[in-house]
């Protein structure tokens, strides 16, 4: 096994808390009982994965999903909702996260959609102000952005090509394991977050 040089970081449930309950329970109010058909963690329709892939525009995906779910919320509340499942950044972490780049080359890889990237964005300059949440990364990778999204195998192959990294001396944290498994295809060492541990219980 070769030495870790580089550190290739996931967000949801490493770096940012997140409750999917939270987001069930405001489709719920919103009078959609079944959110869970369309949408969990671990499935979901073609269209959130289009949307995770920027396939579709912000607009586009409002207008589809109120059509195969039913709903007849307003925007707003839709998203709202969406973005309910989006928790704190615990400052035990973004200190962790601070001083990892002194020994490692630090990057971020997340599945995420539009309304995501700007609710988090937006809540974290608010927690913590003067320095953007890219600004911990050498470089972050959003599928959205992409047009990539874990767990593809080749989307880890990408962004080892473009970051210009050795994948054997590359480690990703995620606390999904078919994602790990795509980066374990890839070349990639991996950690699986899982049962409540934290980056903070990593041997770095």
């Amino acid at each position: 096994m070769q030495p870790i040089k580089n550190i290739l970081l996931d967000l949801g449930g490493v770096l940012l808390n997140l409750s999917f309950a939270k987001t069930e329970q405001a489709f719920a109010q919103l009078g959609l009982k079944d959110f869970s058909q369309h949408f969990t963690l671990s499935s979901y329709t073609p269209l959130f994965e289009e949307f995770e892939i920027g396939a579709v525009s912000k607009t586009d995906f409002l207008t589809h999903f109120k059509k195969q779910t039913g709903s007849t919320a307003e925007d707003h509340a839709i998203i709202a909702a969406w973005n309910n499942m989006l928790l704190d950044f615990p400052r035990e972490r973004i200190n962790w996260l601070d001083k990892l780049s002194d020994r490692y080359r630090v990057f971020l890889y997340s599945n995420t959609n539009a309304f995501h990237y700007d609710a988090f964005q937006d809540s974290f300059s608010k927690e913590y102000p003067g320095k953007g949440f890219d600004d911990y990364f050498e470089k972050a990778y959003y599928s959205h952005l992409l047009g990539k999204r874990k767990p593809h195998p080749e989307s880890f192959t990408y962004l080892m090509a473009d970051a210009g990294l050795d994948a054997g001396e590359t480690l990703f944290v995620d606390d999904t394991f078919p994602n790990i498994e795509g980066a374990q295809q890839a070349g990639l060492q991996t950690v699986h977050l899982s049962n409540g541990k934290t980056v903070l219980e990593l041997d770095l």
